[in-house]
Parts: structure tokens; C-alpha cells; sequence
């Protein structure tokens, strides 16, 4: 299975001492494995010769994963020790975006069991599961840890999906699920948008 990371991808760089770097992946590229990936071309706003050296959010065509990776000269190059694996892999297909999403989050942490409110956007969707960034209604900037499930309604070009997930992975202001219930009209609907490019 090749690795892919699809033009227009969003990819996260978290530098020590800096806020976050949000950037574009401006072609596609691919390898059989993480650690032999060709740099990536992105839209920074680094002057030339400007080094950066970070966690990157590397979102691919077959998951998520986390690696150490260099940012120079408008390009992603991953460095270091590779994880062996990614986060999540997935065997349907998956559509980047941004779609606007709010919902309710079932949070289990040391102050029990509770409902909060969510605001933000989904990242990605496949049939099987989306990466939602978020915050909830304290307005912190990450989500609160523990979130077990939560039911979504996010705007899709054909209207409003609803969804109940699952948490498969959480950190920060992200957080990826896979669906536990998807109305079926919306799942239909969900297949035929991400088979198509």
C-alpha cells in the first residue's frame, strides 16, 4: 500500500515555543513508507532559508499519523525515526475539506460524566469516519480530554449530515471517530462524495 499525501491537504507543524503552523500541501506525493516520503511542497509564509523543526500532523490518504519533520525553503521533509505506522488506516476512500460542524461531546474525565458543547469543523470524511477540529463551549482552546462519543451535524455541499461517532483518537483541538450511526440517506450520499475527485 503506497502512503499518499494529497494536494491540498492540510498539514499542522507544532514547533517548540510557537504557535502551530498551518500549512497547504501544493502537489501530491507518495512512497511505500513514511520515512521514504520525497519532500513535500507547501504555501508557507517563511522568507527563504528560514528552518523550522517540529511535530508534524501528517494527514495521508490511508490515515493520521505524527512525525518529526523540517520545514525549509516552502518544503516538508520528514526527519528522524518514522512511526512504523499511522494512526488510523482506512479502506474508504477520503475527501479534505473544511466543513463547518457543531454538536454535543459525551466527556468521561475526573469530573465525571457530562455533555458539552462543540463548535468547529471537519477536516476530512471517508464513509467510515471524519477529523474534526474543535473547541467546546468553554471556549478553551483544546477539548477537554475523555471524549468518548459525540453526534455531529456538519454542513456538506448536499446539506446537513448527522452523525454519531466514535472517539478513535483526541489531542489538542483534534479529534478523530468513526461513525457510530449515520443516517442512511447521509451515508449514501457521504459514499458517492468521496468516490468522487
Amino acid at each position: 500500500m503506497m502512503i499518499t499525501v494529497p494536494a491540498g491537504s492540510s498539514l499542522t507543524l507544532r514547533c517548540p515555543g510557537t504557535q502551530a503552523i498551518v500549512l497547504v500541501s501544493l502537489a501530491e506525493v507518495r512512497a511505500p513508507f513514511l520515512a521514504e516520503l520525497p519532500p513535500i511542497p507547501v504555501l508557507s509564509l517563511d522568507g527563504p532559508g528560514v528552518r523550522r523543526i517540529g511535530v508534524l500532523e501528517l494527514v495521508t490518504a490511508t490515515g493520521v499519523t505524527w512525525v518529526e519533520a523540517e520545514l525549509r525553503n516552502d518544503l516538508i521533509n520528514v526527519i528522524g525515526d518514522a512511526p512504523t505506522d499511522v494512526v488510523q488506516r482506512r479502506s474508504a476512500a477520503r475527501r479534505p475539506g473544511a466543513y463547518p460542524a457543531v454538536g454535543t461531546a459525551q466527556v468521561e474525565n475526573i469530573d465525571g460524566r457530562h455533555l458539552v458543547a462543540l463548535t468547529g469543523r471537519v477536516e476530512d470524511i471517508s464513509a467510515d469516519g471524519l477529523l474534526l477540529r474543535a473547541t467546546a463551549d468553554d471556549r478553551l482552546p483544546s477539548l477537554p480530554s475523555g471524549i468518548e462519543r459525540a453526534l455531529l451535524h456538519v454542513a456538506m455541499p448536499w446539506g446537513e449530515l448527522t452523525a454519531a461517532i466514535v472517539t478513535v483518537d483526541q489531542r489538542a483541538d483534534l479529534l478523530r471517530g468513526t461513525f457510530e450511526w449515520i443516517d442512511p440517506d447521509d451515508a449514501a450520499e457521504l459514499t458517492k462524495f468521496c468516490a468522487t475527485r
